[in-house]
């Protein structure tokens, strides 16, 4: 039986968590209502007010890294 190739078994594979979100195709649309939840969870661990609620997914995003990193989060 011949073995089929699996990227998600990779050593390093490409995955979307790892893309820069400026190149996301959807990073354009409105923030979801999952990464506004949990930014709006870390920014009160932060101490640090809300951004504007017009974020994009992109810009959410980046917010989010912004806020783990403020926390000592990875």
């Amino acid at each position: 039986m011949t073995e089929l190739h699996n990227p998600k078994l990779d050593e390093h594979p490409a995955s979307n968590a790892e893309k820069d979100p400026a190149n996301w195709v959807s990073g354009d649309e409105p923030i979801t209502g999952a990464q506004a939840s949990y930014l709006a969870t870390l920014c009160e661990e932060a101490g640090v007010a809300l951004p504007a609620d017009d974020l994009t997914k992109a810009e959410a995003s980046l917010k989010i890294d912004e806020m783990k990193a403020k926390l000592g989060r990875e």
